[in-house]
């Protein structure tokens, strides 16, 4: 329940993708919605056009006259992406009710049903994939999701009255934001090392996941990925409820899986459940995973065979979650969010099974300076999966430069025909030398920024016979 008296709600980093979503909720729920972000962006464009204003300028003068003057009705949400010394943080800490998105996410989930995924990656799809499977089936739904669904075109998924809705939101690991809120069922996609800025090593962020899943209710289920599983182990977690799944998991798996370029068709396996022949629309391993669990949850809550073929075929995926821009022969671009090791894997282990005989060109830009030096071999390694490698300099996101730590320290250790490290600004003319036959871009930065000028360009060239 949100704090009485308050009518008006302000963000401080308004344009972050669950911050906008929480916006998006608020601005539903009839709550005057402002913010303020460092930037504009399409996805701040939009904000203000659903009719919230929005600030560009960290100065207290800027901030409409309605949120300044009436701090008893005022809620200011935060993220730790802005900077602790922000003028506009320190205004609202002096007589405002200030709290975490975290916070205000376990203020919304504590007295309603609530679906958390979390892990350290496979969280946007999986939770989107779980919304739209429970919406096909006719269930009351809110999600606060972590990307823009291609359904939905948004990261706020609503449907039936808001009090009887089922709760879907990703438990972000990232600060221990996940620790706040109260889930009812709970999956975990993910445990491997990340953040270890935050957690300091891969023992800690385990603790993270093992007391995440303690706040899962009593009477509650639990869906542990196989890997995930295995790394926890069984001491200090519930087990009573638990079910394990993957790919070749003892528990809920996938069979006869195939492979296609624009889809992937698998038989689930589900204990007394199964369903054959089922059509995923988006490609990759990784998202068949992440259809398994959200089967087995939309299932449990009712949905039937028929309506669970129909949302997996129909599920157009999330934007920057392996997604398909060209497919034509010869002129095929994929972009991904893959920002891990083992999202990198994940992705590019799917696009070789798609064009097993095609040369592949990845473009990565690695996300923050730790992340690299933490995990520079395990990166080298999933980029030597591609053909032709290009690195971008490092995205320092939040942090300061590392002496020493840059994107060519990874070019040793991969094992790739052709390997280069450009500048952004050299991109388009490094693909126009090449005549790539797949390109995959790679990253959580701002490489999305280069995403319509290769797509103008491969529309551009012309069409050719399919690789031999």
């Amino acid at each position: 329940m949100i704090a009485k008296g308050i009518n008006s709600v302000f963000f401080l980093g308004i344009g972050g993708i669950g911050m906008s979503a929480l916006a998006r909720w608020f601005k539903q729920e009839g709550y005057a919605v402002g913010g303020y972000d460092k930037t504009p962006s399409p996805l701040t464009d939009t904000l203000v056009a659903e009719g919230m204003e929005v600030i560009f300028t960290d100065e207290v003068a800027a901030v409409p006259i309605h949120y300044r003057d009436h701090p008893e009705e005022v809620l200011v949400v935060w993220t730790p992406a802005i900077p602790k010394d922000a003028t506009l943080l320190h205004f609202f800490h002096q007589g405002f009710l200030v709290k975490k998105r975290a916070e205000v996410l376990g203020m919304i989930t504590k007295d309603q049903y609530t679906i958390a995924v979390a892990g350290t990656h496979g969280k946007t799809s999986t939770s989107s994939l779980v919304a739209h499977l429970l919406k096909v089936a006719g269930k009351p739904v809110t999600a606060f999701l972590g990307g823009i669904t291609q359904n939905y075109n948004s990261n706020l998924i609503l449907s039936g009255t808001s009090k009887e809705a089922l709760v879907v939101v990703e438990a972000d690991e990232f600060d221990r934001s996940f620790l706040q809120l109260h889930p009812n069922e709970a999956v975990l996609t993910s445990a491997d090392p990340d953040h270890l800025d935050i957690y300091g090593d891969e023992q800690t962020i385990l603790e993270g996941f093992r007391q995440f899943l303690n706040l899962v209710d009593k009477k509650g289920r639990m869906y542990l990925q196989s890997h995930a599983y295995y790394r926890l182990g069984e001491s200090g977690i519930p087990t009573s409820n638990l079910r394990e799944y993957g790919l070749r998991s003892d528990g809920i798996h996938a069979e006869n899986i195939i492979a296609r370029p624009n889809s992937f068709v698998f038989d689930y396996f589900g204990g007394k459940h199964q369903i054959k022949g089922l059509e995923l629309a988006i490609p990759g391993f990784h998202n068949v995973e992440n259809a398994l669990v959200a089967i087995a949850i939309a299932l449990n809550h009712g949905a039937s065979e028929l309506q669970i073929r129909e949302g997996i075929k129909s599920f157009r995926g999330v934007k920057r979650r392996f997604e398909i821009h060209s497919s034509v022969p010869g002129k095929i671009y994929i972009d991904d969010y893959a920002h891990h090791p083992e999202e990198i894997k994940a992705c590019l282990s799917s696009v070789r099974a798609m064009y097993p005989s095609h040369r592949i060109t990845v473009i990565f830009q690695p996300h923050l300076y730790t992340r690299t030096l933490d995990f520079a071999s395990g990166f080298s390694d999933s980029l030597s999966l591609a053909d032709v490698v290009v690195l971008l300099p490092i995205y320092p996101a939040r942090e300061l430069p590392i002496p020493g730590v840059e994107s060519e320290m990874l070019l040793e250790g991969i094992q790739a025909s052709k390997k280069v490290s450009i500048q952004k600004s050299e991109v388009l003319e490094f693909l126009q030398t090449s005549s790539p036959e797949v390109v995959v871009t790679l990253g959580a930065g701002d490489i999305d920024r280069l995403v319509p000028g290769i797509v103008a360009w491969i529309n551009s060239r012309p069409n050719s016979q399919e690789h031999e």
